[in-house]
C-alpha cells in the first residue's frame, strides 16, 4: 500500500483462513468484494494471500470515501450475513482496523512491504504514546529501505485503537527493523504507554507485474495464476537468452557465473517492461480478480496457459532438436 494525500477512510480486516479451505475462502471473498463494490463511497479494495511462513492468515483492504461510507458498509445487514456465510472458513474471529483521518489512499505503482500494528494505549497516557511514537519513527527511518509511515488516532464509535501504518520497499527491510535490538529497546520503553499491540503484514509474490489500473480497485491475481503467467514468460526468455546471448558468452569465454548474472539482468528487464504488460493484456479476462466469476473461467484460463506452456516447449523441442 502506498502513502498519499487524501481524505478517505480504510479498514484493514485481518483473517486466519483453515488450513485447507483457501480455494473456498478464495471464492466467498470474491463474493464479498462485489458486495461492497455496490455501496456509496466505495473506491476500491485489495486482497493479500498469506506471505511465505505466514499463518493462513489474510489482509483484505476496503478504501472508502469517507468514514460515513466506511461505516454504512461495516454496520450493513449485507455483511453480515456474508459474515456468517464463511464463519466456516475461518479461525476465530477476523479482526479490522479503521484507518480515518490520515493520508492512505490507493496502492501505488511502486513496490513495498506495509506493516499495520494497532496499539492499545493506555488511558490517561495519549500525548505520552504520541511523543513515544515521533521517538520510533525518528528511528525506523534509518533503516535501509523505509518508504514512509502513517499515524491513525481511534475513530469514535467505530474502534480504540491507535494504528501506526509504515512501509518498507523489501520483506526483508521490513523484517530487519521489526526484528532489530534498537526496536526491541523502544518497545520495552512503550510498555509504560501501552498494554498490547498487534503486527499485521501486508505484501504479494510478484505485484509490480500485475497491475490494472486504479478503476480496477488495483487488486492483484492470487499467487497461482500469478506463477503460471510467470513461467509462461519466462521460459521462452530463458530459452532465446540461452541460444542467443548464452552462446555468445561461451564463445568469448565469459565465466558461468558472471554470464548466469547477466543473463538474470537481461530476463528480468524483458519480463518487467516487455512480455509481462503484454501477457497481462491477452490473459486479463482471467486474471484480473474483479472479472473472475466462476471456477469454469479459472479452469479455462489454467488451460489455456497450460497449452501455452505445452506449445512453447514443442517449438524449442523443434527447433534446437
Amino acid at each position: 500500500m502506498g502513502i498519499r494525500a487524501s481524505g478517505s477512510a480504510t479498514v484493514v480486516t485481518s483473517q486466519k483462513v483453515r488450513a485447507g479451505l483457501d480455494e473456498e475462502y478464495g471464492r466467498w471473498q470474491e463474493k464479498v468484494n462485489r458486495a461492497v463494490r455496490d455501496f456509496d463511497g466505495f473506491k476500491g479494495t485489495e486482497t493479500y494471500p498469506p506471505g511465505s511462513g505466514e499463518d493462513h492468515e489474510w489482509v483484505v483492504v476496503f478504501r472508502f470515501a469517507g468514514t460515513d461510507q466506511l461505516t454504512a458498509w461495516l454496520d450493513s445487514a449485507a455483511r453480515r450475513e456474508l459474515l456468517a456465510e464463511g464463519r466456516a472458513l475461518l479461525e476465530g474471529t477476523p479482526t479490522q482496523e479503521v484507518l480515518a483521518g490520515g493520508h492512505i489512499e490507493e496502492p501505488d505503482r511502486e513496490e513495498g512491504v506495509t506493516a499495520v500494528i494497532s496499539h492499545d494505549v493506555r488511558p490517561g497516557r495519549e500525548q505520552e504514546f504520541e511523543r513515544w511514537q515521533e521517538k520510533v519513527l525518528r528511528e525506523q527511518e534509518k533503516y535501509p529501505g523505509f518508504m514512509g509511515t502513517e499515524f491513525f488516532k481511534p475513530v469514535e464509535g467505530i474502534q480504540d485503537h491507535w494504528v501506526v501504518v509504515f512501509r518498507y520497499d523489501t520483506r526483508e527491510h521490513l523484517d530487519a527493523w521489526l526484528d532489530s535490538s534498537n526496536r526491541e529497546r523502544l518497545l520495552e520503553e512503550g510498555r509504560d504507554y501501552f498494554a498490547s499491540y498487534e503486527v499485521r503484514k501486508v505484501g504479494t509474490a510478484f505485484g509490480g507485474w500485475f497491475r490494472f489500473g486504479s478503476d480496477e480497485g488495483e487488486e492483484v491475481p492470487p499467487n497461482w495464476k500469478q506463477a503460471m503467467t510467470v513461467v509462461l514468460a519466462l521460459y521462452p526468455t530463458v530459452m532465446v537468452l540461452n541460444l542467443t546471448v548464452g552462446h555468445e558468452f561461451d564463445v568469448l569465454g565469459v565465466p558461468g557465473y558472471l554470464g548466469l548474472f547477466f543473463s538474470n539482468i537481461l530476463s528480468v528487464s524483458i519480463l518487467t517492461w516487455l512480455l509481462m504488460p503484454l501477457v497481462n493484456r491477452a490473459l486479463a479476462f482471467w486474471l484480473r480478480p474483479g472479472r473472475t466469476r466462476h471456477v469454469r473461467l479459472d479452469v479455462a484460463g489454467a488451460a489455456l496457459v497450460a497449452l501455452c506452456w505445452a506449445l512453447t516447449v514443442l517449438v524449442f523441442a523443434l527447433t534446437t532438436g
